[in-house]
């Protein structure tokens, strides 16, 4: 289950809030978002999210391992209409769910390498 939602620019800046997240919930990595190119490679922008993860992850300390988040956001807006939600109703509620659908991702591929 998602913890909370923070802007880029608190988690970037190491911001309160974000240090006390990390302190509360002490994670063994950070697992980051990368958004490659529908043909799964990375652009521009994957790259700036990389660097910026790969100085979050010295800064704090932790591991930093990256999962393709293409399409997420889709599939979260897919899943939040087929609970009844409006897309007003959405707001606030959808970077959580696509965050939620990533982790999965990622969670599931280390389970099969684990086992």
């Amino acid at each position: 289950m998602p913890v909370k939602v923070l802007p880029a620019v608190e988690v970037l800046g190491h911001a309160r809030s974000f240090r006390y997240l990390i302190e509360d919930y002490e994670p063994e990595v950070l697992v980051c978002g990368r958004p490659e190119t529908m043909a799964g490679e990375d652009g521009p922008q994957a790259q700036r999210v990389m660097e910026a993860a790969r100085k979050l992850g010295q800064a704090t300390g932790l591991p930093v391992e990256f999962v393709d988040e293409r399409l997420s956001s889709r599939e979260a807006k897919r899943i939040l209409r087929e609970q009844g939600l409006s897309e007003r109703d959405m707001r606030g509620k959808v970077d959580s769910v696509a965050a939620s659908l990533f982790l999965q991702t990622w969670l599931d591929r280390r389970n099969q390498t684990d086992a």
